[in-house]
């Protein structure tokens, strides 16, 4: 089982891992090309755009892995169900958007650029459009065409990023003549141009799963989706604490730093926050291709007998996993950065490290959680990432004015940290899971300590760095070695 998971985990992630980190590889482009108050517009603009995301599907994605997977319900009607409940949300909304224009544009304070509201709410249609198909076929294990269409939105968005941004400000501003230039490209539309990238990417994701919607008729079985609303809801709500946690502080870096830096300087601060935060995409794409597969593999896994000591297993190589990440992106950081093409981005590397374990502790929260989804208590969900979203606000307006963006990085290792102690705590109350908790906080706290010794010795040359990092890196894997070798060896054998 454990085999299967990772190999789901793979196939799911693949795309999305290989078209992120081709997105990430965008990271120099969009630094080279936009000043960082250019580039914050784009984080501040998702930052807004991630809470609507959450409202549109309000946790009907995990309300239909749990019901169609029961034998009461007839698996066909809850998909149609859910499928129905999402597409109406969208539908008004997307409709409220186009009316409302410019009011929207004002409220997000970018009474200038309506257009930037019209492109991401038909992204947000569209993804939410999106989300059920996507889950059904999560459901029904078809990773492969899964793959295919998250991998084909992905690389739509990369190519034209590459073009739009890549090509077309340098033919802009070489001179160079030819029909796109004359007839269609816009130099003033800017960073703009990536959200039209998402938005065509969107809506060819949304195409390709259109046959799912032909075979199905539109129809709200309303004992179904009252039982999915109650299941729903707290998760919603759960989501949306989640979004706070994830993406308000690039706001609220906007709002509390505006009165004092101006607005230019302001989202510089987002810009710069954003692009570190970019260097630790390699846990985040980690995290997001084991959600994938790990949701749909612990509904499935429910009703066996043995079934909390292998969510017990996959959090321990999970954490094993996270660990390694997270050496490898500190070791070589040095490495890492040049990414970030234009070196005022650099001031900002102090809070690379604080971002990796605060997304380690997120995944581990995303892994304890499978207590109240187990046991129907999604409520619970809700409170624990209400209480991270309110540490979250009140550490940010704390902690922002004080030291800057910094302040949103504490905050954020901070609410991830809390949430996932109480998810373990709650959860060996109502549904214990045999987690080796000595192990894994052993593994996490040696990556911490290998960490901490890398920065006490400054050598005089990247080489000589490289060289020392990755020695403490080849300790760190023989301790592994040591304690997990045989148990990985036999879990080898039994795959």
């Amino acid at each position: 089982m454990l085999k299967k998971l990772a190999g789901q985990t793979a196939i799911y992630g693949l795309p999305s891992i290989l078209g992120r980190f081709l997105n990430y590889l965008l990271v120099p482009l969009h630094t080279g090309q936009f000043l960082p108050a250019e580039y914050g517009v784009v984080s501040d603009m998702y930052a807004i755009v991630a809470f609507v995301a959450v409202l549109l599907t309000f946790g009907l994605e995990t309300a239909y892995f749990r019901y169609s997977n029961l034998e009461s319900h007839a698996p066909k009607n809850v998909l149609k169900t859910a499928l129905s409940l999402v597409f109406i949300s969208a539908a008004i909304f997307l409709t409220v958007i186009l009316v409302f224009t410019d009011s929207a544009a004002v409220l997000m304070k970018y009474p200038n650029n309506p257009e930037y509201i019209v492109w991401m709410g038909l992204t947000l249609a569209f993804d939410a459009w999106s989300a059920i198909p996507l889950a059904y076929l999560r459901r029904m294990e078809k990773p492969i065409r899964f793959a295919f269409v998250n991998g084909s939105s992905i690389f739509i968005n990369i190519g034209l990023n590459l073009f739009l941004i890549g090509f077309c400000f340098e033919w802009h501003q070489d001179g160079t003549s030819n029909w796109f230039m004359a007839n269609v490209f816009d130099p003033d539309i800017g960073v703009g141009y990536i959200f039209i990238a998402n938005m065509i990417a969107s809506a060819f994701k949304f195409v390709l799963l259109l046959p799912i919607y032909r075979n199905l008729t539109l129809n709200i079985d309303r004992a179904v989706s009252k039982e999915m609303l109650k299941y729903a809801i707290p998760l919603m709500f759960a989501g949306l604490a989640g979004i706070i946690n994830e993406t308000l502080d690039r706001r609220l870096i906007r709002v509390l730093l505006e009165p004092e830096l101006g607005t230019t300087q302001a989202l510089a601060q987002v810009g710069i926050y954003s692009a570190c935060y970019k260097l630790s995409i390699i846990i985040t794409l980690f995290i997001q291709a084991f959600r994938y597969a790990a949701e749909p593999f612990f509904f499935a896994k429910a009703s066996q007998s043995d079934s909390r000591q292998v969510y017990a297993d996959v959090m321990h190589y999970f954490v094993l996993v996270v660990s390694f990440i997270f050496l490898i992106v500190l070791f070589y950081l040095d490495i890492f950065k040049l990414f970030i093409r234009t070196e005022a981005y650099w001031e900002g590397l102090g809070i690379v490290p604080i971002l990796l374990l605060a997304n380690i502790f997120l995944g581990m929260y995303y892994n304890f959680s499978v207590w109240y989804k187990m046991t129907n208590k999604t409520l619970y969900g809700a409170y624990m990432a209400g209480i991270g979203a309110a540490i979250t606000i009140g550490l940010n307006i704390y902690l922002i004015p004080k030291i800057g963006y910094e302040g949103a990085a504490w905050a954020t290792i901070a609410a991830y940290g809390s949430m996932a102690v109480l998810s373990w705590w709650f959860g060996q109350k109502h549904f214990p899971i045999p987690y080796n908790m000595k192990a894994m906080m052993g593994y996490l706290g040696l990556s911490v300590i290998l960490y901490g010794i890398s920065t006490w010795f400054d050598w005089d040359s990247l080489g000589k760095t490289v060289l020392f990092n990755s020695m403490l890196l080849f300790a760190f894997t023989l301790v592994v070695l040591k304690f997990e070798g045989t148990r990985l060896m036999r879990l080898i054998r039994k795959s």
